[in-house]
């Protein structure tokens, strides 16, 4: 038996702690719990992790007199030279002096554990607030910019001691904090910060001659940052340059403006449909433009001109409330939601015969983000897996099937969102994947599942020569409708009708596949995903019964199908989902969304 290549499985960059195995999050737990210890005994209080990312986690504490710090800790498992990473991000922290960045505090290692200690700035992160809030309003869009252009214009001044230029490396918006009360973002994390080795006009930053004459200036020191919002030359490793940070400014003000996580929808839904001023947008889209003389220009003019339109007099306008484009259901729920999104059918996405040329690049970020589901696949087909991974962002289970034909985009969904107030927020999220799905000009079907990771059932063995055995009493959770809710049976979507999924490795026992084919002429909507580790067996879930009076057959082919798991052999992922198909939505192709932007004279169209 062959390992398969899981690394496919999850889009979201980190998995939930209840799709780890029992022993790695108890691991995880402990070593949070012996952070937080470790930080109170050197005098902190009301210690809390505020977030985790690829290389490290970060925890916020209180001193005795009341400043509140963060503290970054690096993973324990990372290899010695990147957990070097914290001391160098330490240094580079030093020499940047802004009334927008955090200061250093300390850096100092507590038994081997390196400890990165920084101001804390107050607010929440702008991926968060993009999260809550969906579409950033066109005024605090241009705030923000004129903000970032300020902090963009210091960092490229040749001061400090090394008397070059700084380069951030990884401006995103989860590395922004944003402060409510007075609208002020903060940028944090340099860990990808580097001093760079061009100057904004591409010439050599060097301090003497035998420095240009070094190997130094024909390597690019340059690190990767998050490849959902770097531009083209740090993926594919120039040399360092401001123009990176130009590049991820731009990609985090078009993903606040447009409620993405990524910059990779533009040309589907360019800067110039979101109700920007018409400079800004035209200023932002030639900044995201694939010809780089046009970028430069472009952020030559941000630079220089985002002074003056900060400046400008802008209001909230009233926005009515987006209608969703296909069916999104709110259904509010007492139970904590961990959504993770599993997607298949992928592989149509991807450009024929398009050289794979980040396989050499041995970085954990390309490695969790990029290299296993996207790479190989055009700017449009990203920005819209990116989209489907969004919707898992929120407390949301369900699915949705989206069918590619010569006459444009068929798309059936079945999503239930748990908490209303973030309906509005949800709703753009699900029209954004739409209108990408449309500009997507392929034959082929994507297929998705939304489920609650505190739903899935864990199984552990031995080894691969050891079956599976459930414990007593698991059972796989399902939602019974108070009501039967009739259909159209005709259109029934089968688990089968398409075949099976050319992405999926683990074959499945035919007891188990006969009781999902008994299952699929009971009314139901729901999904389930098998997914087979050498020691370790995970069955995720999400079911509602749609006819109460087949409740007793539903759970016993459900318990059949929990018997039958000590069946399974091989490794691998497999899958099964079936929606009631109740309104499947037409779209035509629509290439490019149409112009809109932000009134020249917005007093005119606001009331009184």
């Amino acid at each position: 038996m062959t390992q398969a290549p899981l690394q496919q499985f999850y889009i979201p960059e980190e998995q939930s702690v209840y799709l780890l195995s029992q022993g790695d999050a108890r691991k995880l737990r402990a070593w949070v719990a012996l952070c937080q210890e470790q930080l109170e005994q050197l005098g902190y209080r009301d210690i809390e992790l505020v977030g985790k990312g690829a290389y490290g986690f970060v925890f916020a504490g209180i001193t005795g007199i009341g400043d509140e710090y963060v503290f970054k800790f690096t993973r324990v498992n990372l290899p010695q030279h990147l957990q070097d990473r914290l001391e160098e991000e330490a240094f580079m922290l030093e020499q940047v002096e802004h009334p927008r960045v955090p200061r250093l505090v300390a850096y100092q290692r507590v038994r081997h554990q390196s400890i990165l200690v920084m101001e804390r700035a107050p607010g929440l992160n702008l991926e968060e607030v993009s999260l809550r809030e969906g579409r950033l309003s066109p005024r605090l869009i241009v705030r923000i910019a004129g903000q970032l252009a300020d902090i963009l214009g210091a960092l490229r001044q040749e001061r400090g001691p090394a008397g070059k230029p700084i380069v951030h490396g990884d401006i995103k918006p989860s590395n922004l904090v944003f402060d409510h009360r007075n609208e002020t973002a903060a940028l944090i994390d340099w860990g990808s910060s580097v001093f760079a080795q061009l100057d904004a006009n591409q010439q050599f930053v060097a301090t003497n001659v035998m420095e240009l004459m070094s190997d130094n200036l024909q390597q690019t020191n340059a690190r990767l940052g998050d490849v959902y919002f770097i531009g083209e030359e740090q993926l594919n490793g120039a040399l360092s340059s401001p123009r990176f940070d130009e590049q991820g400014v731009a990609g985090t003000l078009y993903a606040l403006a447009s409620a993405q996580s990524c910059r990779f929808g533009h040309h589907a839904i360019p800067a110039s449909s979101l109700g920007l001023p018409v400079e800004f947008a035209r200023m932002l889209d030639g900044m995201l433009d694939p010809d780089p003389r046009l970028r430069m220009r472009a952020g030559d003019h941000f630079i220089r001109e985002m002074p003056r339109l900060a400046r400008t007099v802008m209001i909230d306008l009233p926005e009515p409330d987006e209608a969703p484009l296909v069916p999104a259901w709110t259904r509010p729920s007492g139970r904590e939601i961990d959504t993770v999104v599993y997607s298949s059918r992928k592989s149509f996405l991807r450009e024929e015969g398009v050289a794979e040329t980040l396989n050499d690049v041995n970085d954990v970020q390309l490695d969790r983000y990029y290299k296993n589901f996207m790479q190989g696949m055009g700017e449009t087909e990203k920005a819209f897996l990116a989209a489907v991974s969004r919707l898992g962002r929120y407390p949301v289970v369900g699915g949705l099937a989206v069918r590619w034909e010569s006459d444009g985009v068929y798309i059936d969904t079945t999503l239930n969102l748990h908490d209303p107030t973030l309906k509005p927020a949800f709703v753009a999220a699900v029209n954004n994947m739409v209108n990408l799905a449309r500009a997507i000009y392929r034959k082929g079907i994507f297929k998705s599942c939304l489920f609650n990771a505190r739903d899935t059932l864990h199984l552990e063995r031995e080894g691969v020569e050891q079956p599976f055995v459930p414990q007593p009493g698991m059972q796989l959770h399902y939602e019974v409708s108070a009501v039967p809710e009739l259909e159209d049976h005709t259109r029934l979507h089968s688990y089968f009708e398409d075949g099976p999924d050319p992405e999926e490795f683990l074959v499945l026992p035919e007891t188990i596949i006969a009781s999902l084919e008994a299952l699929n002429e009971i009314h139901h909507t729901g999904m389930i995903i098998f997914e087979a580790l050498p020691n370790h067996l995970k069955i995720h879930s999400y079911y509602r019964l749609l006819d109460p009076s087949r409740e007793d057959e539903f759970r016993r082919r459900l318990e059949a199908i929990l018997d039958a798991v000590g069946l399974i052999e091989g490794l691998g992922v497999s899958g099964f989902m079936k929606m009631p198909y109740k309104d499947t939505r037409f779209f035509p192709h629509v290439e490019c969304q149409p112009e809109r932007f932000y009134p020249r004279n917005p007093r005119q169209i606001t009331p009184g």
